[in-house]
């Protein structure tokens, strides 16, 4: 059972508390189980980045059809250049549930049994949607207190269905907080510039060198042919992890991922001189992570692949 701090815990006090550094080379390891029995086994003070993608709470099971797409006259989808193509639907549809009945008392001991595995420097990364993101954000300011909270990043996309009878939303929020909002690691070097909408207002040198990303992040999601696609539901982005990987920690550091999924965390960490530490309860989750990650190695736990 995840323990829960007292009710006169001060805003701030798990930041503040001192947890032993954890010693040791780089690890990568991919642990099967469930993150809130998983976190407390982990080692202390280990991950300078904590990066979490918790489930919306959609109230509805999240599906992801694969399908095989092949060239041919008779297809009944058409491509570019006027090419018709052959869909054929996969028998290995994953699906899993998505709804909570209180997301934040669902999230929040989470988060919690996260935090003695993170450095005093650390940052924690919480990915969320419209429907919950408010509640979380006021339960975080009351864990970490509101000192700690640093930057609401938007992540914009456009792809999809389009509602009629609403604006389509076509974005999601990632929460930034520092446990030390004195000290945490932001490497202003390591941002992946994006070019200027008007290149030709800023002159030819600052046009070549490009603008740094604001908190409002434009981002297509995976393709659903590109070479990255895993096939899982909810599959984020690896530029999107390769920019708060790259910025929040260090090389040689760890990075935690509790629900893990596909394992883009991973891969974003392992691309850029990180460790990582994937917690995912689902079996097509950690099976799809090991496997897209079985170049680096990692440390199977629960599972035999």
């Amino acid at each position: 059972m995840i323990q829960m701090p007292s009710a006169g815990v001060p805003p701030g006090l798990w930041r503040d508390a001192l947890y032993p550094a954890a010693v040791g080379q780089v690890t990568r390891r991919i642990v099967l189980g469930e993150c809130g029995r998983v976190l407390p086994t982990l080692p202390r003070g280990q991950a300078r980045l904590l990066y979490m993608d918790p489930p919306f709470n959609t109230g509805r099971a999240q599906k992801r059809e694969r399908i095989k797409v092949t060239r041919s006259k008779d297809g009944g989808r058409r491509g570019f250049g006027g090419e018709s193509f052959a869909v054929e639907k996969m028998h290995d549809t994953r699906v899993f549930a998505d709804s909570f009945d209180d997301f934040t008392a669902f999230l929040l001991p989470r988060i919690e049994a996260a935090l003695p595995c993170l450095t005093k420097d650390a940052s924690l990364f919480v990915h969320l949607d419209a429907r919950e993101v408010h509640y979380v954000k006021v339960a975080l300011d009351r864990l970490l207190g509101r000192e700690s909270f640093m930057n609401e990043i938007i992540w914009a996309y456009d792809y999809g269905g389009r509602p009629k009878n609403r604006w389509p939303p076509k974005h999601d929020t990632i929460l930034w907080y520092a446990r030390d909002p004195k000290s945490y690691v932001y490497d202003y070097d390591a941002i992946d510039r994006i070019p200027y909408m008007a290149p030709g207002l800023v002159g030819a040198e600052k046009a070549a060198r490009g603008k740094v990303p604001t908190d409002v992040w434009w981002h297509t999601i995976v393709p659903t042919n590109g070479k990255e696609k895993t096939g899982y539901p909810t599959q984020k982005p690896l530029g999107i992890l390769e920019r708060i990987v790259k910025v929040h920690s260090k090389k040689g550091d760890v990075v935690l991922d509790c629900f893990a999924g596909s394992g883009t965390t991973g891969e974003a960490a392992a691309k850029n001189g990180r460790g990582f530490v994937l917690v995912d309860e689902s079996v097509d989750a950690v099976r799809t992570a090991a496997k897209r990650l079985a170049k680096y190695e990692p440390e199977l736990e629960g599972f035999e692949g």
